[in-house]
């Protein structure tokens, strides 16, 4: 279990994370979302003190991940895929780890077995793609088997099997009893994923709840009709004040329940084909809670 308590972290005079408590359940994936420069990847390093917070405290099972004497038993965390040296070969590379946390040899082979690289764990990580060094990075962390997984944006890089094939490793180490923490922009691919989400702002925790939590208070929703007297409907729903949008086939009431579409369609004999609610998806309920703290809004006019 991962436990975040008020933590503060200043660069100078800015402040990056202010006071963010959430936490990570055993069995769960966390999605970790946040616009660029909300302080996503400052929170992550310093939760394992690569930065030095202000304030507050991050703790593994109750533990401070310094006070870890071999922290690749507890905590796997991969928060830059390019960090691993490029001259070494990717055995090599894991072969300083398993040895700086005394685990087994027989442990690099599994996990480059696990990862899909056991045939190029020979090969220098200087010629590795992108996608490679992520699976390179994802052995790192399963290299001592830990009970908590802390991943910064690892679909970065692959290709649409291996982000599939990343659903459904973290899917499985959550099914193990794993906390597992995952930062990603990729807002399709974390609704397939997470379970729960903690979502900040400017450095401030915004929401954390369930994904269908988050969608159902977010993101909008209307209701699609079908029907051979569309033109009808329309009118008197219209004329009583709601609002709709049309096009050749359907109509889209917005902000009415469609039991009131339903009553009043039968009321006016008004045949149905559709009658159904529709709801906006993880991004669209993510974009309107995290509007205001963007950083950077552009335009999508190219010419004046």
């Amino acid at each position: 279990m991962i436990v975040v308590e008020g933590l503060t972290k200043k660069y100078g005079s800015t402040l990056a994370v202010d006071d963010l408590s959430f936490s990570v359940q055993p069995g769960v994936v966390t999605g970790f979302l946040g616009p660029n420069g909300s302080g996503k990847s400052t929170t992550m390093r310093c939760m394992i003190g690569l930065d030095r917070m202000q304030s507050g405290r991050a703790l593994f099972d109750g533990k401070n991940y310094a006070d870890l004497k071999q922290p690749l038993r507890e905590v796997g965390t991969l928060l830059d895929a390019g960090n691993a040296h490029a001259g070494r070969s990717a055995r090599n590379h894991l072969r300083w780890m398993a040895v700086s946390n005394g685990l087994s040899p027989k442990r690099i082979d599994e996990v480059l077995a696990i990862v899909g690289l056991q045939d190029v764990a020979r090969k220098r990580v200087g010629e590795f793609s992108l996608g490679m060094k992520q699976r390179l990075g994802l052995a790192s962390v399963l290299l001592g088997d830990p009970r908590v997984v802390i991943l910064d944006e690892p679909a970065n890089g692959l290709d649409p099997e291996g982000i599939r094939w990343i659903r459904e490793m973290l899917k499985h180490l959550a099914s193990e009893g794993r906390a597992v923490l995952v930062s990603s922009h990729l807002l399709s691919e974390m609704a397939l994923i997470a379970d729960e989400l903690v979502v900040i702002g400017k450095g401030r925790l915004i929401e954390q709840c369930t994904v269908d939590q988050f969608i159902s208070r977010h993101a909008r929703k209307w209701v699609v009709v079908r029907s051979p007297q569309l033109g009808t409907l329309v009118d008197v729903a219209r004329a009583k004040g709601m609002q709709v949008a049309t096009n050749e086939t359907t109509a889209e009431f917005h902000g009415v329940a469609s039991e009131i579409i339903g009553e009043l369609a039968a009321a006016n004999g008004v045949v149905l084909h559709e009658l159904s609610t529709q709801t906006g998806s993880l991004e669209d309920a993510f974009l309107e809670v995290t509007a205001s703290s963007v950083e950077y809004h552009g335009r999508t006019e190219v010419s004046s």
